[in-house]
């Protein structure tokens, strides 16, 4: 059998290759976006992006309803987006087997919040799977999957962003061969009127046992006996920080972290002396494990952020010292802080300047362009969740009227058509005289230009209907929709300026191609240094390519675009196209 080095992610996709699944559906989301990036690669899996994860979820139960085995990927909050089937589903069970993948990122190296998704599991009910490598990502797709059918339930595979992103060896395996499981109509299943589900009631708890009693021999459950001075329970990622912080303690690693394994839990206290338990984020396992009766020794971990080997070595050790111990650590190399920034020649940058000059109140969205928010722009003022940018905009308006011209929500393409629409909808039916402007970039930029139905193309690359931004907005009941482009800082202005003053809500598609996927053939721009007086407002831009130097403004060729936004708002003259100047 080969070995392959792979991602979390591409292990999963593997995983789901080799135990038949035949659908997949994701919204992408970081750290979860490359599991069905490649899963679109196995021509026997019907791969697709969809509007966003609820869809997603939906369509996967579709499919294992209809027979398939099927599997639906997200980011954890995205998972709060697919709550309301998922807590459905939870009553109803499945057909053919059904695995969601709820990728979450401690340490909010790319998300709004740190939630721990293993909540959903006790909340719903259901088990939850965490692997601690590739090999176990890849495994536990297909014992997820298989348990899903023999216990008749959804299974939440729960990952971290150093799952997702890490690489290990991988066994790699052939795909199995299944063929559709039999339909089999059952409203009394399938249809969730309370008279129905007043009676899936008792089932969703009878199914509860039988999954706790299968945790019990689960081999994905197992001690490793060593030094039975300290036992410690962990799983995931942090079994790995364990081996190598403490190599010589005994340890139960837990695979399945929902529903406890009891009678292992308790069997393996009653043989070490002290037990404790390490885990990132929310003290989950923690409570169950004193739920069972086990006494754990005081630990002090944080609730914050990744763990790494030397915290968990740090605190086992003071754990069991009066004396707070030092741990040997590398300096850290004194560097420059580097914040993340638009990209040279990003379209959404005029915009953001437009958004500050006009001293605007800002309702912002997820995607690129929340760096608008960030020095020297500091274009944005409230931001939430996928969608929100609309209804927070709104809300603004309903607490006071008077701030509604001088109030715009900004949100990108694929997030309007993710969970924007709706919002729109609410400001138009209830008569706002909110400003909304779309910035259409034809991608979904920030999680890897993603395509998504504004752009055309299917996850496979295939050609379908492109949903048009202008046709939607007016079929909502927009009548006040324009196109500028948000490089002509002079159009955008004036567009705003007349927009934010209009008697009803009006839509700005701020609309130009991704810097990074439609390349420009401009020349890269100079600074004429006898115009040039040192002002900064092209620096306020916050152009990667731009810098001042002894009071004079200096482009970098190599990262400059020429996109001329800074000629744009130069004052004086002094930015134009190279070729301009040499000629």
């Amino acid at each position: 059998m080969s070995k392959e080095l792979l991602s979390g992610n591409e292990a999963i996709a593997r995983g789901a290759w080799e135990s038949g699944v035949k659908v997949a559906a994701a919204y992408p989301g970081t750290p979860s976006t490359e599991i069905l990036e490649n899963i679109s690669k196995y021509q026997e899996i019907d791969s697709q992006w969809s509007p966003n994860e609820k869809v997603a979820l939906e369509v996967a139960i579709g499919s294992s309803v209809a027979g398939a085995r099927s599997l639906a990927a997200m980011k954890m909050v995205g998972l709060n987006v697919a709550a309301d089937p998922l807590m459905t589903l939870a009553y109803t069970g499945v057909n053919a087997g059904l695995v969601i993948v709820s990728a979450d990122d401690p340490g909010i190296h790319s998300s709004q919040n740190e939630q721990d998704n293993r909540f959903y599991g006790r909340f719903a009910r259901i088990p939850v799977l965490e692997p601690s490598d590739s090999q176990e990502a890849k495994d536990y797709v297909g014992i997820a999957l298989n348990l899903s059918e023999a216990l008749d339930t959804v299974v939440l595979l729960r990952t971290t962003t150093r799952i997702s992103h890490s690489k290990s060896l991988v066994e790699i395996g052939e795909r199995q061969s299944r063929g559709l499981k039999a339909y089999k109509k059952d409203p009394s299943k399938y249809i969730m009127v309370p008279g129905y589900a007043r009676l899936r009631q008792p089932e969703v708890l009878a199914r509860f046992e039988r999954i706790q009693e299968w945790t019990e021999s689960a081999s994905i459950n197992h001690i490793e006996w060593g030094d039975r001075t300290i036992g410690i329970i962990t799983s995931g990622v942090c079994y790995q920080y364990v081996k190598e912080a403490c190599p010589g303690a005994s340890v139960l690693k837990l695979g399945v972290t929902y529903p406890l394994p009891l009678r292992l839990v308790r069997k393996f206290a009653s043989e070490v002396e002290h037990v404790i338990v390490v885990e990132e984020l929310e003290p989950f396992l923690m409570e169950l494990v004193q739920l069972s009766g086990v006494k754990l020794h005081p630990i002090n971990l944080p609730r914050i952020g990744e763990l790494t080997p030397k915290m968990v070595r740090h605190a086992v050790e003071s754990a069991f010292d009066d004396e707070e111990q030092s741990i040997d650590s590398v300096p850290s190399p004194d560097v420059p802080s580097r914040p993340p920034v638009l990209c040279p020649g990003c379209p959404h940058r005029g915009v953001f300047h437009i958004f500050h000059k006009l001293r605007l109140t800002v309702s912002g969205d997820i995607g690129c362009y929340t760096l608008g928010a960030l020095p020297p722009l500091n274009g944005m003022d409230i931001f939430m969740d996928m969608g929100a940018s609309i209804g927070m905009a709104h809300g603004i308006e309903k607490a006071n009227p008077e701030r509604v011209t001088k109030t715009v929500a900004v949100i990108g393409d694929s997030t309007f058509l993710h969970s924007g629409m709706t919002g729109l909808l609410d400001m138009i039916y209830n008569k706002s005289k909110g400003t909304v402007v779309i910035l259409d970039n034809g991608t979904t930029a920030m999680t890897g230009h993603q395509d998504h139905p504004g752009t055309g193309k299917m996850l496979s690359g295939e050609e379908t209907v492109t949903a048009d931004l202008e046709m939607i907005c007016r079929s909502l009941g927009a009548r006040r929709v324009r196109v500028v482009d948000p490089l002509d800082v002079n159009e955008l202005e004036s567009a705003l300026k007349e927009e934010l003053n209009a008697p009803e809500v009006s839509v700005i598609i701020a609309r130009r191609p991704c810097a990074l996927i439609v390349k420009s053939d401009e020349p890269s721009m100079e600074c004429d240094e006898e115009l040039c007086k040192g002002c900064g407002i092209c620096i306020k831009l916050g152009c990667p390519a731009m810098h001042l130097n002894d009071g004079v403004v200096e482009v970098d060729p190599a990262l400059c675009t020429g996109c001329a936004l800074c000629a744009g708002v130069c004052p004086f003259g002094a930015l134009s196209h190279k070729e301009e100047k040499d000629a």
